[in-house]
């Protein structure tokens, strides 16, 4: 039986845990990154890598930070090769409004058949969701996407809610 989901995550997603954590979106967004790359590392989920996230990774100063970036993502299942199908795809999606690597990060996970494309950036969640008729993957803030999948089981029909 195959995984569930087949997950992507960009720069920015990948860099989450590392950030300062004390603004409250920061930390939300870190937890819900290492809770979805956990179920990855457990084999329930599948983590998708591309040669874009390394090319991008290479331009980061911190050198201890992308290898630790580096050492998570070994994990990953499959990994998309940067190509000229992809370099093409990639060309189309910034005629849409997205910068270069926001594009190729994209084709990426269109080329591999992740069945979503999370990110922190909200120009870009935007952008997307502006275009997702034009897009192959789905693209979701981390905590969004965690979210949607979790379904709620609060139940305020009881009668011993305090107050009532």
């Amino acid at each position: 039986m195959s995984n569930p989901y087949r997950v992507y995550f960009d720069v920015c997603c990948l860099n989450r845990p590392f950030d300062d954590s004390s603004q409250d979106r920061i930390r939300l967004e870190a937890e819900a990154v290492l809770s979805i790359y956990r179920k990855c590392r457990l084999g329930e989920w599948t983590l998708l890598t591309s040669e874009v996230i390394e090319s991008e990774l290479r331009q980061t100063p911190d050198t201890q930070r992308v290898e630790l970036i580096m050492a998570a993502l070994a994990i990953a299942f499959e990994k998309t090769p940067l190509d000229s199908a992809l370099k093409q795809r990639a060309g189309e999606l910034v005629t849409l409004g997205l910068k270069p690597f926001d594009a190729a990060h994209i084709a990426s996970a269109e080329a591999i058949a992740a069945d979503v494309f999370l990110t922190t950036d909200d120009r870009l969640i935007r952008r997307a969701t502006r275009y997702q008729a034009s897009l192959n993957v789905l693209v979701s803030n981390p905590v969004t996407w965690l979210l949607s999948l979790t379904p709620y089981k609060g139940d305020n029909t009881d009668d011993d809610t305090p107050g009532t």
